[in-house]
């Protein structure tokens, strides 16, 4: 496997008053997809805003290509090549899907349309709808849309929260095998999703999370589903 791209080290995270993510240490290399598997409440979503600078950390520390992110502001991170597409899409009001796309990228007009170019081959739906506004747009359109603004600026991570949330089973068969081509192709890929069996087709790890800490990381061709199940089901009890 590839050196870590981004790396937890013994991170802990306080959202809302309660601590949401407890000592958890977890690398994602390029090339592979980590899905982060739990409850609503496990600390999933924490975890992603805390690699974009969203939460502060009340302990450890996430290291980018072995550099400290401390100190580092979510501009700059986004910059360094962290894309991050969080739950429910949050698409500008009023702008057409191009305009979205052009907005989510500081390059010559050129570059944004050759990358927008690159994002339909991706995502043959987006050619379909660049003119239309973003809010008139199904659920499925909308996520491909988020996704695609989060890739824009060509990301070498891409954190992607619950993109399986509200969408029909049809449209998550054309999107999350395009997300695997995006590790394939050497991005990394750190994947928030409740949907158990979504997350295992296309992850090369899984990481389990409940009440903030990590309670199981292994590779997905190895993973017992029975193991697996378990343990969903004793968070569940546990509830």
């Amino acid at each position: 496997m590839s050196s870590p791209l981004l790396s937890f080290r013994d991170v802990s995270v306080r959202r809302g008053g309660a601590m949401a993510v407890r000592n958890l240490t977890l690398h994602v290399a390029p090339g592979e997809i980590v899905a982060l598997i739990g409850l609503n409440g496990a600390g999933k979503s924490s975890l992603l805003r805390a690699a974009m600078g969203l939460e502060t950390l009340t302990d450890g520390e996430i290291l980018f290509r072995d550099q400290s992110l401390s100190g580092t502001d979510t501009p700059d991170r986004a910059r360094l090549g962290i894309g991050y597409c969080p739950e429910g899409r949050r698409l500008f009001p009023g702008m057409s899907v191009s305009d979205t796309l052009h907005a989510a990228m500081q390059a010559p007009h050129a570059d944004r349309l050759k990358r927008i170019a690159e994002l339909g081959a991706l995502f043959p739906l987006l050619g379909t709808i660049l003119d239309r506004e973003s809010w008139s747009l199904s659920g499925g359109q909308q996520q491909v849309v988020a996704i695609a603004r989060a890739l824009m600026q060509n990301p070498d991570i891409l954190l992607l929260d619950e993109p399986s949330l509200g969408l029909a089973p049809v449209i998550c068969q054309e999107l999350f095998p395009a997300i695997r081509r995006l590790a394939d192709d050497g991005a990394a890929v750190l994947l928030a999703e409740q949907s158990t069996a979504t997350a295992l087709a296309v992850a090369d790890r899984v990481a389990v999370l409940h009440r903030g800490t990590l309670v199981l990381t292994e590779a997905v061709a190895t993973l017992s589903h029975d193991r697996l199940k378990t343990i969903l089901l004793s968070e569940g009890e546990q509830r």
